[in-house]
């Protein structure tokens, strides 16, 4: 639905009710939800791109491993060769020693014998530094291949330690009221409509206010995250509808919106937040029987590490 649209229904609305809703509120409203839908945007971009990155990453490792797999097997077969010329030269050495020994009728064959030495001699010295070459560009490879796995290691543990973090903060609350999972190298907190909203509500109630107190208790000196607040609905209509509500995808902002507040109020950087509503259109299960709508009706808190790290490493490449 475009702006025009959602401006006209707006209009035909306030007609048909004969209700005088105060302009600069709808602006408000209507300026809210353009940037909520921008930033969500915007968010959605940075986080393709940290995915295509990590793609990136993961075929970058791929690919120094096969490098290194091969310059394994060209050193391997390059020392091969380096030990066959030693043997090589160390006996045309000893036969040129035995030569200089005997009459001058072998002088020929000394002097075939010497340039014969004199040209292994160089092909070994051209050998060795080649050699050397390949040793010194394997060390390298795989110097930042365990840079790589390393910092990999440290994200993922990282990770597994914000999601503790978060478990341990939130553990007097009920599994069928929130769960946390770890999934694409993000920390996905559940939240159920049940803890946190009553029906068709945009208001927290206490205990939910609680929780996500918690939360934000638990996270918020740690600035090196960025928390996306998603709403999401069912796909039964809302029975109220106002100026400033007319489906589930606003509803779902607004709840996005006020659970945001609450992070941010109790201590969370508004830096690090942002507010997002995807409606009825992100389920979890089929919306065919009331448990599987009670399942949609979530707020999820996906919390993301700082992937500055592998950014530069990436970029060194």
């Amino acid at each position: 639905m475009n702006l025009k649209t959602v401006v006209s229904i707006f209009l035909v609305v306030v007609i048909a009710s004969s209700c005088i809703v105060s302009k600069k509120k709808f602006d408000d409203v209507l300026a809210q939800k353009i940037k909520a839908e921008g930033d969500l945007a915007d968010r959605n971009k940075e986080l393709e791109k940290a995915n295509a990155s990590l793609a990136d990453l993961n075929e970058s490792i791929k690919k120094i491993q096969q490098d290194t797999a091969n310059l394994n097997q060209v050193y391997r077969a390059n020392q091969k060769k380096l030990n066959n010329l030693n043997t090589e030269y160390n006996q045309l050495n000893a036969n040129y020693k035995n030569l200089l020994t005997n009459s001058g009728k072998l002088n020929r064959d000394v002097a075939q014998q010497r340039d014969q030495l004199l040209a292994i001699q160089e092909n070994l010295d051209k050998t060795r530094k080649k050699n050397d070459s390949l040793s010194y560009s394997l060390q390298e490879r795989e110097k930042k291949v365990k840079e790589l796995e390393q910092v990999l290691a440290n994200k993922d543990k990282a990770v597994q330690n914000l999601k503790n973090k978060i478990t341990n903060a939130l553990l007097n609350f009920k599994e069928n009221d929130l769960t946390v999972k770890v999934k694409n190298g993000k920390v996905y907190v559940s939240l159920s409509e049940q803890l946190l909203f009553a029906s068709g509500s945009i208001e927290v109630d206490a205990k939910g206010v609680g929780a996500l107190q918690q939360l934000a208790k638990a996270l918020k000196d740690q600035k090196d995250i960025q928390m996306m607040i998603e709403g999401h609905t069912d796909n039964v209509p809302i029975s109220k509808k106002s100026a400033y509500m007319e489906d589930n995808w606003d509803l779902s902002v607004l709840r996005a919106t006020s659970i945001s507040k609450i992070l941010i109020n109790a201590g969370m950087s508004p830096k690090q937040i942002t507010a997002a509503g995807k409606g009825e259109f992100s389920p979890l299960a089929s919306n065919d029987i009331a448990q599987n709508k009670q399942k949609n009706r979530r707020t999820e808190i996906i919390v993301t590490p700082n992937l500055d790290e592998l950014f530069k490493i990436l970029d060194a490449n």
